[in-house]
């Protein structure tokens, strides 16, 4: 990964994953895989985890602004609507070409206070800052999604349906029996 190139929540990302040595691709944005896939926007990583299917990833970079995980309250998890649509266009592509795979919502919340109370939820910390990550997978994100704002082609889903969806990163290397029961 250029980090030059690469936000800070991409930055993040990249080290969990390298830390837990999960293989994987970033994505070049300004690049298309195929030129009759051309103006469909790009996911942000492929992933190898060990004895699993690819998994697509679409990483949404966040800000938490409370002080309390207990719940799962207070996180944001709208997204483009663009975002679902090539996502899904994508795993329909790797489906018909290389057979199964996962595709996924990465949300990568950075704490704006370093003292949050975490009510167990596993944090990554890079940076000097500190991070929740959290994975929703696409076909329940889109079972659940509303309009947000026509305005701006944002969905979102409502927090109690967020909270359902969402299931901890490490998940991605080893899914749990309720998660893959979902997907």
């Amino acid at each position: 990964m250029q980090s030059e190139q690469a936000n800070l929540y991409e930055q993040a990302f990249a080290c969990w994953l390298t830390e837990h040595a999960v293989p994987f691709i970033s994505i070049d944005q300004s690049k298309r895989f195929a030129p009759s896939d051309e103006g469909v926007k790009n996911f942000d990583f492929l992933l190898f985890p060990d004895s699993h299917l690819p998994v697509l990833v679409e990483l949404k970079g966040r800000t938490f602004h409370g002080t309390s995980l207990e719940g799962l309250t207070g996180l944001d998890g709208w997204v483009p609507f663009e975002d679902v649509e090539a996502l899904s266009h994508w795993q329909n592509c790797f489906r018909q070409e290389k057979g199964d795979c996962r595709a996924v919502f990465v949300f990568v919340f950075v704490f704006e206070q370093i003292d949050v109370e975490t009510d167990g939820q596993a944090v990554y910390d890079f940076a000097g800052r500190r991070f929740l990550m959290l994975t929703a997978p696409l076909d329940r994100y889109r079972a659940c999604m509303k309009p947000r704002s026509e305005k701006w082609q944002t969905v979102s889903v409502a927090a109690e349906d967020f909270r359902q969806i969402a299931i901890p990163v490490e998940d991605i290397i080893e899914p749990r029996m309720d998660a893959k029961r979902h997907e």
